[in-house]
């Protein structure tokens, strides 16, 4: 997979002229993003510290719209965790256990079957599978994981393995990356979920998640399974220690992997919930925090076609208020999430397909269901079909 779709073209009418704020520095921003120009490192600092906040957001929807109207996407999906034992001891996590450690746990291969087959009585689209790095299960649990699970639901996207399992699983496996990559999507594979970047920042990463592999090792296993047509999401988990200089360096280095592979296909800011981990002593991002977040990643994320604001990490309120600041996606029904519950996240674990529906049109905006790939997904009362 090669070369990515162009999202910079200038909106066909003229919102510059209806654009006022009292910060020179946005009102530059603003001519720049209106006519279709990319935003450099300088001005992405400059978003993350300007005072006007509701400017920034309007800035980040006036592109919102453009690219995408009124329409917010969500989907029916099923998130299953298969195991929550991990050697990476990772000071950011509250899910992760030693093997010995109460309340660790290992999902059998039915077990996980059966785990997928419950919930809600609606079919999912989609299974989103993330795990820890546990050091007995080999390569071949996860790869028979995936093919039963295809096996049983044949119609349903199988998002699985973070791009950190991924290269876990081939050291393990003594495989290189494109081979574990290649058997994963033998196995019934169709996407990665976009976890395990946090900040990409070495200096920030010795200090909050030491065990996994760094930021240039998370691009280029990503940029090895776009190579082999495996779509994949992409993270950044801000709030916590770094600043707004390791938060403009993460985009730019995802936005620089998107311009040669084209391969990413949603952005997800995920806020850091401190409770229960080694860093509980850190507050909880706010919510001018978390929509900021989200409008600063429309405007730098130029050529990302999808800016999600998930609901699980920062509350039903201020997701819908993130689709006025540049998201175009609330995520999905999940049924069962495991990994921010853990850390003292107080939303429910899941929400029913009709509350999502509420919420996007309380916010002004057309819900419109989605498959993983953001193709329409149209149902009856007994099934579902994908618009292609």
């Amino acid at each position: 997979m090669s070369g990515s779709t162009d999202f910079r073209e200038p909106p066909a009418a003229a919102p510059n002229l209806r654009f006022a704020s009292e910060d020179s520095g946005l009102r530059a921003i603003a001519e720049k993003v209106f006519a279709g120009e990319r935003l450099d490192f300088a001005e992405g600092v400059a978003l993350y510290r300007s005072g006007d906040i509701l400017a920034v957001g309007w800035l980040a929807n006036s592109v919102r719209e453009k690219m995408h109207g009124d329409v917010a996407y969500f989907n029916v999906n099923r998130h299953i965790n298969p195991t929550n034992v991990c050697v990476a001891a990772c000071r950011l996590c509250a899910f992760g256990r030693r093997k010995d450690s109460p309340g660790a746990y290992t999902m059998s291969l039915e077990q996980a079957w059966s785990a997928a087959a419950s919930g809600y009585s609606e079919a999912v689209t989609e299974f989103h599978i993330v795990g820890g790095l546990h050091p007995d299960l080999p390569l071949e649990y996860f790869l028979d994981l995936a093919s039963g699970l295809k096996q049983r639901f044949p119609k349903v996207h199988i998002k699985a393995f973070t791009m950190v399992e991924v290269a876990y699983l081939a050291r393990r496996a003594k495989l290189t990356i494109p081979q574990t990559l290649a058997k994963m999507k033998e196995a019934g594979v169709d996407s990665l979920p976009g976890g395990g970047a946090e900040i990409f920042s070495d200096r920030i990463r010795h200090i909050i998640c030491d065990h996994k592999i760094d930021g240039d090792e998370w691009l280029e296993t990503a940029r090895a399974a776009h190579r082999i047509g495996l779509r994949s999401n992409a993270t950044m988990l801000y709030g916590h220690v770094e600043n707004d200089e390791d938060r403009v360096d993460h985009l730019l280095r995802l936005r620089a992997l998107q311009d040669e592979t084209g391969g990413f296909q949603t952005f997800i800011p995920l806020a850091f919930h401190p409770d229960h981990t080694a860093l509980e002593h850190l507050r909880r991002t706010t919510g001018l925090t978390d929509l900021r977040q989200i409008a600063v990643s429309r405007l730098l994320l130029d050529n990302f076609p999808h800016i999600k604001a998930y609901w699980q990490m920062m509350t039903e309120k201020i997701a819908q208020i993130a689709l006025r600041f540049g998201a175009d996606d609330i995520d999905g029904t999940v049924v069962e999430e495991k990994i921010y519950h853990d850390a003292g996240a107080t939303t429910p674990q899941g929400m029913r397909r009709s509350e999502l529906i509420r919420l996007i049109r309380e916010a002004g905006r057309a819900p419109v269901e989605r498959d993983t790939l953001y193709r329409s997904v149209v149902r009856d009362e007994e099934s579902f079909t994908i618009a292609v």
